[in-house]
C-alpha cells in the first residue's frame, strides 16, 4: 500500500468514528490519503481530527474561500488510485446510484476514474429495504465493489446486518486489491459473453436465457488486474465501462465464431463464457413466416462451428483457454470429458440443479476443473465475486 493514493469518503453515520482508525492504518502503511466529507459527516467527526491524521486539509465544500478558488472534484478523481467511501449511508448510496451530485463527495465519485469501494453502514431495516438493495446492486453493475456490512448491535440498539465492516478488514481488502491489481498487466484476454440468436425469420430466433452477467463480470475482473480485454458480447443490455475493455457486439454463433477466431491469435488467454447455440436454422426465411393450417411445422437445423474446440486446436504454447459447461446431470463427468475433448486448460462447471446458479441470476456456484483434474469448488456468491475467483485461477495458469 506504500505510495498509493486513496480518497477516503466519509458520510453522516455514527460509524464515522471508524474512519479515523481507517485513516490511521492507511497512513501507517505509507499511503497518501485525501479525506472528502459530506456536510452531515462533520456532525459525527471533526475535520480537525481527520486533517491532523492525514496531514492534508479535509475537503467538504466546493468553495471554502471568497477569492474565487474552489476544490476540483475532477482533479481529485484523476489523482486517486482508489476511492473508498466508509461509512456509506443509505442516502449517499442512493445519490451515487442515481447520479445526484449535490455534494463534493458524490461529485468526486462521478468524476473518479479509479476503482471504487463502498462500505455501507445503516440500520438493519434500512439496509434490507428493497430501495437500498436495488441501489447497491446498481452500484455493483457500475463496477463498484461493495464491502458487505457485518451483523451485530447497531446504533438503534437493534441487532442485525448493517454495521460497517471493521477497519482492519477493510484495510486487508484494499491490500489484497493492490497486491493483485497488476497480475495481468500487459496481458490480453479474450472473453465471450451472453447468448447468441439464430435467426428463423426477421422476427423470430432460436436463443437461450443467458443474461451475459457472468461474462461481463469476468471482463471487469480481468481489467481490474490490468489486462486489456477483448469482450465479444452477444445480444445483451449490459454495459462495460472500464477503459481497458474493448467490446465487439455480435448476434449469431457464426458472428461470434468469426470474431473469436480473428482475435484469439493476438491474445494470451480466452475465457469462453458465452452460451453459444449448438445449432441454427438451415434456411432462415427472408420474410415473416405465416401461421399455417398444418398442426406441425418442421424446422431443419444445422450444427454451428464449435468455438471452444477451434480455439483449443489453435492455441499456441503459453496460451490458455478456459471454457464453461452448464450441465443438468453428471456435471463433473460431462465437464471433464468436455475439457479433454476440446483441449481446454480449465473448465468452469455450472449446474442447473444448484439453486441460485446458472442463467438469469445475480449469483453463481461453480466448480473449476483444471487439466490435471484438480477441482476447486466456489460456493454461492455474487457473480462478480465468482469472477474474481475464476480470474485468480487464470493468473496461476498463465504463470
Amino acid at each position: 500500500m506504500k505510495g498509493r493514493k486513496i480518497i477516503l469518503g466519509i458520510t453522516g453515520s455514527i460509524a464515522a468514528y471508524k474512519a479515523a482508525m481507517l485513516l490511521r492504518s492507511f497512513m501507517k502503511k505509507g499511503a497518501e490519503v485525501q479525506v472528502v466529507m459530506t456536510p452531515a459527516a462533520r456532525e459525527f467527526i471533526t475535520p480537525l481530527t481527520l486533517s491532523t491524521l492525514s496531514g492534508k486539509p479535509v475537503v467538504s465544500e466546493f468553495f471554502t474561500r471568497r477569492d474565487g478558488s474552489w476544490h476540483s472534484h475532477v482533479d481529485l478523481g484523476l489523482w486517486a488510485d482508489v476511492l473508498l467511501i466508509a461509512p456509506a449511508t443509505a442516502s449517499t448510496v442512493g445519490k451515487m446510484a442515481n447520479g445526484i451530485a449535490d455534494n463534493m463527495l458524490v461529485t468526486t465519485y462521478l468524476s473518479c476514474r479509479a476503482p471504487v469501494f463502498v462500505a455501507p453502514a445503516m440500520d438493519l431495516d434500512m439496509y434490507a429495504h428493497p430501495s437500498t438493495q436495488q441501489n447497491l446492486e446498481r452500484l455493483r453493475s457500475f463496477g463498484n465493489r461493495i464491502i458487505e456490512p457485518a451483523e451485530g448491535e447497531l446504533a438503534s440498539h437493534l441487532t442485525g446486518k448493517g454495521r460497517m465492516e471493521e477497519p482492519n478488514r477493510i484495510v486487508a481488502i484494499l491490500e489484497d486489491f493492490f497486491a493483485s491489481r497488476d497480475d495481468l498487466r500487459k496481458k490480453r484476454i479474450l472473453i465471450t459473453a451472453g447468448p447468441t440468436y439464430e435467426k428463423i425469420d426477421p422476427v423470430r430466433f432460436i436463443g437461450n436465457y443467458s443474461s451475459g452477467r457472468m461474462g461481463f463480470a469476468l471482463a471487469q475482473a480481468c481489467a481490474d488486474r490490468g489486462a486489456e480485454v477483448e469482450l465479444i458480447a452477444g445480444p445483451v443490455s449490459l454495459q462495460a465501462a472500464h477503459p481497458l475493455i474493448r467490446r465487439t457486439d455480435v448476434e449469431s454463433a457464426g458472428e461470434m465464431y468469426a470474431a473469436a477466431t480473428n482475435l484469439f491469435p493476438k491474445t494470451d488467454a480466452a475465457i469462453l463464457c458465452a452460451a453459444v447455440a449448438d445449432y441454427r436454422p438451415e434456411a432462415p426465411q427472408e420474410s415473416k413466416m405465416k401461421r399455417e393450417s398444418d398442426e406441425r411445422r418442421t424446422l431443419p437445423l444445422v450444427r454451428n462451428e464449435d468455438i471452444a474446440a477451434t480455439l483449443g486446436r489453435m492455441k499456441r504454447a503459453g496460451q490458455v483457454v478456459v471454457g464453461f459447461a452448464l450441465e443438468t446431470d453428471d456435471g463433473v463427468v460431462q465437464a471433464t470429458e468436455k475439457l479433454k475433448r476440446k483441449k481446454l486448460d480449465m473448465i468452469v462447471l455450472n449446474s442447473l440443479q444448484d439453486r441460485g446458479a446458472g442463467f438469469r441470476c445475480d449469483t453463481n456456484r461453480v466448480v473449476m476443473i483444471d487439466r490435471e483434474g484438480e477441482m476447486t469448488p466456489v460456493p454461492l456468491k455474487n457473480k462478480r465475486d465468482v469472477a474474481t475467483d475464476i480470474v485468480a485461477k487464470l493468473v496461476t495458469l498463465l504463470k
